[in-house]
């Protein structure tokens, strides 16, 4: 028997709504239906006031009575009756937000699995010498001793610190433990032999002696010292030394520690709230996670950037007496060869840190600023100030919104505060670069696929140019659009009504084509396109 393939069109019968005259529509589910006409002829209308409305409808009433009423009542378009209708998704040239925290990287969920990657794979990095910041582990200590010449003696010690209690007593509490032996400054004694401690301080350097032993690579040898470096950390509070016989007959001393520091530094673990500037321990603390501030206003200050210091692009240094600031810049930057003729916009970032923050005799834009709010009480510097006064950039993050921690951790050499300021196109051919060891690639093969998918999906709807850090009340009707629309493809949705309101507006002509090669592909997942 042949299927009736008219049950499965959605039939519209004497809609009447706004320009609409009790007109009958048929429309073929899962294709790619294109509604066209004259200005004011009623596709609007008929797309978004009647099959939109009426989805949306339907889809709130099959909901509980307690669910409909935080969605609010929607009214019946005006029609006798449509059929065929799926679950619709509207897809309109208007910018959908306006939380001042919403980016392209969180609307297209692609900063949501960005986070996730750097907690599960990111290794952290010192600022101060470049080096990996890493834990060491029970692990580490075996596999150095293992790595010794057979036969040479070694010792497990655990440093420990007084902390104001005194020494006599406190011994006799490690003896009563089980530990025999202490090295303090070097010489190994006995705790259970008489003798006088009082003058032992936290200025000594004071270990206890966990084991002694000889460096193999049997079995028992590798389980005693095992348990002897699990005994060191614990006693120790993260720190385990291991003094070893060199070949020359010399000890020499390993430090291990478990504690996630480095050079004086303490490190925070990567975790997914470490990269979320929507989560307070995340966002940087001075603007919030917003990544401006109020403050001075750069563009205020310095409203023409072709123009040099020489030539008064600093706004406010002009005048008589207020002029004397950028005399005195001018004559005590040569301290620091800083470009006076050159134009303020080919400056680079540290030069207009100079300029901005100062250094040891030579005050800047923030100095003359501090001056200004000190001097509050005359009239003419409070309206000095609020002539200059509006949302700058955050000083402390740069406008990247997270706390400075989070630039520590670094995949192939990239920050996740890089990897935002890219634009989409070169950040897809960076992601398909990635170097990444077998264990990497397992834990998160899943992850850059999500990535690299919705990346090109972004791509090909003609919005490379973007960053995943640009705020989304920034961009215009069709860009939102068409990453709502890109946002649409990554979540593979299947037998949806998708409504799009003119796609292709501000779309140059060259990427039109690979618009309607992505909503065809839209099509060819089940849904229907209108």
């Amino acid at each position: 028997m042949q299927k009736d393939n008219s049950q499965q069109d959605i039939t519209i019968k004497d809609a009447h709504l706004h320009n609409l005259k009790h007109i009958d529509a048929t429309i073929e589910r899962n294709k790619l239906v294109v509604i066209t006409g004259l200005s004011g002829s009623g596709k609007s209308t008929l797309a978004f006031d009647t099959l939109y409305a009426e989805g949306q409808r339907r889809y709130v009433e099959s909901l509980s009575s307690y669910a409909r009423q935080f969605l609010g009542r929607i009214n019946k378009p005006k029609i006798k009756s449509i059929t065929g209708i799926s679950p619709t998704i509207a897809i309109e040239q208007r910018v959908n937000t306006r939380n001042p925290r919403s980016t392209v990287g969180t609307s297209t969920e692609i900063y949501e699995y960005l986070k996730l990657l750097y907690a599960r794979i990111g290794k952290t990095f010192s600022p101060i010498s470049g080096e990996q910041v890493r834990r060491d582990t029970v692990k580490d200590v075996v596999d150095f001793v293992v790595s010794l010449p057979e036969n040479k003696r070694l010792l497990i010690l655990a440093p420990i610190a007084l902390k104001g209690r005194a020494a006599d007593d406190y011994f006799k509490l490690l003896l009563q433990q089980g530990f025999s032996r202490l090295m303090i400054d070097d010489k190994i004694i006995r705790i259970d032999t008489p003798q006088n401690f009082s003058k032992i301080s936290d200025k000594n350097a004071i270990c206890i002696v966990i084991d002694r032993l000889m460096a193999s690579t049997d079995r028992d040898t590798m389980m005693r010292c095992a348990d002897s470096a699990q005994s060191a950390f614990y006693e120790g509070e993260g720190s385990c030394f291991i003094d070893y016989e060199t070949e020359n007959g010399k000890m020499r001393r390993k430090v291990f520690s478990d504690r996630f520091e480095a050079e004086g530094m303490i490190f925070e673990d990567p975790t997914e709230h470490l990269f979320s500037f929507n989560n307070p321990f995340g966002a940087c603390k001075t603007c919030e996670g917003f990544g401006n501030v109020i403050g001075i206003d750069e563009d205020l200050v310095v409203p023409d950037r072709a123009l040099s210091v020489y030539e008064g692009a600093v706004a406010p240094w002009k005048g008589e007496k207020l002029g004397l600031w950028r005399d005195w810049f001018i004559k005590n930057a040569v301290k620091y060869d800083f470009p006076v003729h050159k134009p303020y916009a080919e400056l680079t970032r540290q030069q207009r840190d100079l300029l901005w923050k100062g250094a040891p005799g030579l005050e800047g834009i923030d100095d003359f600023f501090r001056m200004v709010s000190e001097n509050l009480y005359k009239i003419q510097y409070r309206i000095l100030q609020a002539r200059y006064r509006g949302k700058t950039i955050c000083p402390d993050c740069h406008g990247t919104r997270l706390r400075k921690e989070a630039g520590y951790v670094k995949i192939n050499g990239l920050s996740i505060i890089d990897i935002v300021q890219i634009p989409i196109k070169a950040l897809s051919e960076r992601f398909h670069a990635f170097l990444l060891d077998d264990y990497e690639r397992q834990v998160s093969d899943r992850l850059l696929i999500e990535i690299t998918k919705r990346l090109e999906f972004l791509n090909d709807v003609g919005l490379g140019y973007l960053t995943l850090n640009r705020l989304s009340n920034t961009l215009s009707g069709g860009e939102s659009q068409r990453i709502q629309l890109a946002t649409s493809l990554g979540s593979n949705l299947v037998g949806s009504i998708y409504i799009l309101d003119e796609p292709s507006v501000g779309l140059h002509s060259r990427d039109t084509q690979r618009l309607i090669s992505l909503l065809k592909k839209l099509r060819d997942y089940g849904n229907t396109v209108v």
